[in-house]
Parts: C-alpha cells; sequence; structure tokens
C-alpha cells in the first residue's frame, strides 16, 4: 500500500520575485542578441525565455485544510499540507485533495432486520481524508468508496439486530441508539480504513417499518408492550404478596390459617394486576359462611 509522504516545498514568495527578475533579463538579453545580430545568443535568450515561463507553472496554492498529491510521470513524490502560496517542480502534476470534515447521508435503504421483517434504514456518517495517498491510489474514487461501502455496512448492521425488543439486556436498532451507532461506526471504519478515510461519526437518521407491514407490526409492537407490561405487573405484584405474608407471619396480632391466606392472596393480586382501580365491597359475613 501507498503511505502518505509529507513534502516540503519552496514559498512561492521567495520564487516569484526570482521567476520574474529572470524573465526580465531573458527578454533584455534577446533585446540586445538582436541587435547584435548574434544567432546564437538569440537562440540562448529564447530559451532562458522559455524556461522561465514553464517555471512559472511551478506555483500552486495551498489552503487550509487542503493538500495537493505530487506526481512525477506517474510516480508519487509527495504530499503539500503547508497552507499558502508554494513552488514545486512545474512537471509535477498537482492532485487537490480536500481534508475537511464532510458529511455523506445515505438514501432511505429497506432491509430486513434480525427478525425478517423489512424495515426502512438510513444513516448519516461525518467522515474526512487522512492519508491523501491512499485516498488518491488505493481506491478508484474515494468520495464514492465511501458511498457504496457506508450503505453496505447499513445494511450488513440492520440484518444484526431486531428493530425492536422489550428486554432491556437485548440490543435493538430502536431501543440502543448509542450500541447501535457504535457498532456502526466502527464496522464503517473497517471497510474505510484501506481508502484512507477517517469516520468521526456515525449515527442513525431514519428508522420505520416498510410500508407494507408498519400497521400489521404496529399492532403486534402494541401487544407486545402490553404483554411486557403486564409480565412486569405480575411479578411486582408476586414479590408485594410474598412481602405481605412475610410481614402478617411475623405479627402476632394477626394469625391467619391457609384458607385465608389463600383469599388474601387473590384479592391482592386483583386488586394489583387489574388495569382498573378497584371497588371496595363490604363483607357483612365471614369466610366460612
Amino acid at each position: 500500500m501507498i503511505r502518505e509522504r509529507q513534502r516540503s516545498a519552496i514559498t512561492g514568495w521567495v520564487m516569484l520575485p526570482i521567476l520574474l527578475a529572470l524573465a526580465a533579463g531573458a527578454l533584455r538579453f534577446l533585446f540586445l542578441a538582436l541587435q547584435a545580430r548574434d544567432v546564437v545568443a538569440v537562440l540562448a535568450a529564447v530559451l532562458l525565455e522559455v524556461a522561465t515561463v514553464v517555471c512559472l507553472g511551478g506555483f500552486v496554492v495551498v489552503n487550509p485544510n487542503e493538500a495537493r498529491v505530487l506526481q512525477l510521470f506517474g510516480a508519487y513524490k509527495g504530499t503539500l499540507r503547508t497552507p499558502g502560496l508554494r513552488w514545486a517542480s512545474p512537471f509535477y502534476t498537482k492532485k487537490h485533495v480536500s481534508l475537511r470534515v464532510r458529511n455523506f447521508e445515505s438514501g432511505k435503504l429497506k432491509v430486513n432486520d434480525f427478525d425478517g421483517n423489512p424495515v426502512e434504514i438510513a444513516a448519516v456518517v461525518v467522515w474526512r481524508v487522512v492519508d491523501t495517498a491512499e485516498a488518491v491510489f488505493e481506491v478508484d474514487n474515494f468520495e464514492n468508496y465511501v458511498k457504496v461501502q457506508t450503505e453496505s455496512a447499513i445494511r450488513n448492521l440492520a440484518s444484526r439486530y431486531p428493530y425492536d425488543s422489550h428486554d432491556d439486556e437485548k440490543v435493538s436498532l430502536r431501543g440502543s441508539t448509542a450500541s447501535v451507532a457504535g457498532d456502526l461506526k466502527h464496522e464503517i471504519q473497517d471497510r474505510l480504513a484501506r481508502a484512507g478515510v477517517e469516520v468521526i461519526e456515525a449515527r442513525i437518521s431514519h428508522l420505520a417499518y416498510a410500508p407494507e407491514i408498519a400497521a400489521v407490526m404496529l399492532r403486534r409492537q402494541q401487544a407486545s408492550a402490553i404483554i411486557a407490561a403486564r409480565s412486569r405487573i405480575v411479578e411486582g405484584a408476586v414479590g408485594m404478596v410474598d412481602l405481605a405474608l412475610e410481614r402478617l407471619a411475623k405479627s402476632s396480632h394477626v394469625q391467619l390459617d391457609e384458607e385465608r391466606k389463600a383469599a388474601m392472596v387473590s384479592n391482592l393480586l386483583v386488586v394489583l394486576c387489574s388495569d382498573r382501580e378497584a371497588q371496595p365491597v363490604v363483607n357483612t359475613g365471614t369466610l366460612y359462611q
């Protein structure tokens, strides 16, 4: 792999007056050679003037957060990163590469999640070029490479996680945004490392069920949420009943036989698990009548 090599260049503000002086001197020399009708001197003056004009093509402006990749007849010679007016050999090919931070937002991709449900997903990736040599020489077009590999990583990520999960310990696309974003960033970075690109941030910007199953999955999601909530309610109610029985067993003021314990447990579970407020009932008899 071709790695970046930073190269220093002569400041253009030093070379500019030198080349201008050479150009003026060559013109003066040519004028004197023409007056003297010296053919050799004329040719030398013309060659000097042409060489000076060619050297003027070596000037290049390097803006902040930009770089220039230098090539000489196809061979990589280094990268200019120092901002300002610079001068390098006029025979160098100077390719411009931006080092600024860029955003890429993928289109809405239709993929199947871990459970096989079709979902629509999109992501935003913040990236920048950190190795200009790899970006220019290792891939054909690094901007298009970022786009294709990002969409491929998003598809792969969506297939590894379910859209939603009511289990807090299970990672899902909707419920574990921070974890999923970190996983997406690492996966995209692994794919783009060869192109000299650093992924600064990656996050999901759009997530929804596909339109053809959105209504059905919404009802299923609501049912799953109700079941999960009921499970929590029952679990909490059983714990409260156990605590009540334990406290009553330690008390010397109330003595309950097994039948009364069963009735109390039944009443407590009805009150605690019901989705409506309990209606008080005055019992005028006894449990055994």
